[in-house]
């Protein structure tokens, strides 16, 4: 059963995460944040990770917190999804276009996290959405989702498009690690017996 639940709360925000890996991309996003909801969105669908998600966060101070706590939870939620990671590809990788955008993504579900981010947006926001809270939730979403993530925007000019291709992009990659490999079995995808 490669589902899991996370509920996260805390004095800033109220997180509550259920995902299931075997899905068919079926999405439930409601934070509160619009844009962020609509990005949500494309990572369950692509990644064909079936996500409901429901946040209520200090939206009153701004959109930080609730988009960083939500990519904890995501992230945390990965984690117990995976278990100890037996016959799943583990690696993913997508280069993908959308309109003037492209976006490049690799991914280890290596148990380390680390992020590195090449996208730069030509406004500070789209709609209300700071930009730079992108940053804010693949970094969140590597750290306690224990991902190696590289995502480098490699084209684009207009800042939606941008976006859009990068969560599109993380979510494609993540469907191909999490997938199960038909050639691995029952194996531990490591040469160290664990991940």
């Amino acid at each position: 059963m490669r589902k899991a639940t996370i509920e996260r709360a805390t004095t800033e925000t109220k997180i509550s995460v259920e995902i299931d890996l075997d899905g068919t991309g079926q999405y439930d996003c409601k934070t509160g944040v619009g844009f962020f909801d609509h990005m949500l969105e494309q990572l369950a669908r692509h990644s064909l990770i079936d996500m409901t998600i429901r946040a209520d966060g200090d939206l009153h101070i701004d959109d930080h917190h609730t988009v960083e706590d939500t990519g904890i939870a995501i992230g945390q939620a990965l984690v117990a999804a995976l278990g100890d990671k037996r016959g799943i590809r583990r690696y993913g990788s997508c280069l993908l276009a959308m309109d003037d955008s492209l976006v490049r993504t690799a991914l280890d579900l290596s148990a380390r996290p680390f992020l590195v981010m090449n996208m730069e947006f030509p406004t500070q926001k789209i709609g209300n959405f700071d930009t730079e809270l992108v940053r804010e939730f693949f970094q969140a979403l590597s750290t306690h989702g224990g991902i190696t993530l590289h995502i480098d925007a490699l084209h684009g000019v207009n800042s939606h498009h941008i976006a859009e291709a990068g969560f599109k992009s993380v979510a494609r990659a993540l469907r191909e690690a999490v997938e199960p490999d038909p050639r691995k079995g029952d194996e531990i995808p490591s040469t160290k017996g664990m991940l």
